[in-house]
């Protein structure tokens, strides 16, 4: 499986499901397919979890859901999968943006979090459920990047995240 298969099989999933309910069609889809592209599968999640594993998203998962911490992290980009491939790419060439997704936006009006951690497991639910055993732990590496040392600082300093993310902080009332 490549990164165009796995986003037409979200996409796909979204198409049929309710948006809380993505993750767990998606594993329906996968399961359906052959034992080696849905273990093929856990790779192309971890590799796009990788390449939004980025400081300037992690800031605006931190103000989206009120703080984050490393797991809430990994459960904000799973959400992130599950809205498709545009509003991924979107977010990671400006995570700000995220400030006119409709779901953002009902977060902010309702103080809900926005977080999916079923995501991270399409490709074990699917394997499990379609070969009645759990996926190969030698399936897939994590290799995560560095972060982008000029945003590290406290995501708490709410004069500094509006200046980088002007639109979810004042979606958000961060001051």
């Amino acid at each position: 499986m490549d990164k165009q298969t796995f986003w037409k099989l979200i996409e796909t999933a979204r198409a049929d499901a309710e948006p809380q309910e993505v993750a767990p069609r998606a594993a329906e889809l996968l399961a359906d397919r052959a034992a080696t592209e849905i273990a093929a599968s856990q790779q192309v999640l971890w590799d796009l979890l990788a390449e939004s594993y980025r400081a300037p998203l992690w800031a605006a998962a931190y103000v989206i859901n009120g703080g984050c911490s490393d797991d809430g992290f990994d459960y904000f980009r799973g959400w992130l999968l599950t809205q498709g491939r545009e509003v991924f790419e979107t977010a990671l060439a400006d995570p700000d943006s995220l400030a006119a997704h409709p779901a953002v936006r009902e977060a902010a009006e309702q103080g809900l979090e926005l977080e999916d951690e079923s995501a991270l497991s399409i490709a074990w639910t699917a394997y499990e459920a379609g070969t009645g055993r759990e996926l190969p732990a030698d399936s897939f590496t994590i290799s995560y990047p560095a972060l982008d040392p000029s945003w590290d600082f406290d995501f708490d300093d709410t004069d500094e995240i509006a200046a980088r993310l002007p639109r979810l902080s004042a979606l958000f009332d961060y001051a």
